[in-house]
């Protein structure tokens, strides 16, 4: 059998201790929530404030919902962030602007609901795409076998948790897996679920 290498991706990180956490196991990206609307939002000084406490092996993703592209450029060229992941319904003109002012990979979230939506994602100009059930952080699946024959390299998003984790890899093979709820307890990151999630995706490989 062939070896899988699925990236992890750990979103919606807002303490100190989350870091500390991360630190340890190692994910391929976390991500800090630039979204107003989300509980797991952090703002700009607390976003520079933990990414000077992260592993520099980790990249740091900012989640933006229709955000100004200037703003997150400017978070990309301080150092604040490395990848933008737009979360908004963005279309192929705002990526285009966002490109004039960066030169970092661009990831785009779809929501997946039907055939027709999949297409969209193969069709983005975005460098990766991430698929997801609602608009993120529902903590529901959606139907997997809408994806089985895409052609380009995703994240795999929505309702993930250590349960699931390693039936995802193994059947869907992504190229990286992105949890947030899934490996909380009462709103907040738990060590012990993140340490199972990632061993999860991990074990697969082995």
């Amino acid at each position: 059998m062939d070896t899988i290498h699925t990236r992890i991706k750990i979103c919606g990180l807002s303490r100190a201790e989350d870091i500390e956490a991360v630190n340890r196991l190692k994910p391929d990206y976390i991500g800090f929530v630039f979204a107003r609307g989300s509980r797991r939002w952090v703002s700009r000084d607390k976003a520079m404030e933990l990414k000077k406490l992260l592993d520099p092996q980790i990249k740091a993703v900012g989640v933006f919902v229709r955000e100004d592209p200037a703003v997150i450029a400017g978070l990309l060229q301080d150092g604040v962030i490395d990848i933008p992941q737009l979360h908004g319904g963005e279309d192929e003109t705002y990526i285009q602007r966002l490109r004039k002012l960066t030169d970092k990979p661009i990831i785009k979230a779809f929501r997946i609901d039907t055939e027709e939506d999949v297409q969209e994602a193969e069709a983005s100009s975005a460098d990766l795409v991430l698929l997801d059930s609602g608009t993120g952080g529902t903590g529901t699946t959606f139907d997997w076998s809408l994806i089985k024959s895409i052609c380009r390299p995703f994240f795999l998003a929505g309702g993930l948790d250590p349960k699931n984790a390693a039936d995802a890899v193994q059947s869907i093979r992504p190229f990286a897996v992105d949890v947030s709820s899934g490996v909380e307890t009462d709103g907040k990151k738990d060590p012990q679920k993140l340490l199972d999630f990632v061993q999860a995706v991990r074990a697969v490989e082995r």
